[in-house]
């Protein structure tokens, strides 16, 4: 069973995307950033647009049954090396504990040129009820 969760952001429907898919007990994210009520927050701060995208990612996935601690893999995306230390210290602070595998990724931009830093995210739930 497949199931689709929308955030109620803007650009889902228009472009054809949900914020998290649940395939039986596997979850995963859409790319997250530091996009508030439509504008980019943070600004030039990639530590803070790193905690806002996995606080946005974590909380799409509570809303579809994962927490935290269900979290198996992460994918981060920065737009310059120089951001991976303050990126991957907040992505230690918040999966200290869990530990999922991961992997950082500079890329030449993201969509808005705002955007420092993207991160994806995949939960598995191991047979936990649905939401």
């Amino acid at each position: 069973m497949i199931e689709r969760f929308a955030s109620g952001g803007p650009w889902e429907e228009r472009y054809g995307y949900s914020r998290v898919v649940r395939a039986g007990d596997l979850l995963v994210t859409a790319g997250c950033t530091a996009t508030v009520n439509g504008s980019v927050s943070a600004l030039g701060d990639p530590s803070e647009q790193a905690r806002i995208a996995f606080r946005i990612g974590l909380d799409a996935l509570a809303g579809a049954g994962a927490a935290p601690a269900d979290v198996i893999r992460t994918r981060m995306y920065v737009t310059d090396r120089s951001y991976a230390g303050a990126v991957t210290a907040v992505h230690g602070e918040i999966f200290r504990d869990v530990r999922p595998v991961t992997a950082l990724i500079v890329v030449a931009g993201l969509l808005h040129e705002d955007h420092l830093v993207e991160v994806e995210l995949d939960a598995y739930v191991g047979g936990k009820e649905r939401a």
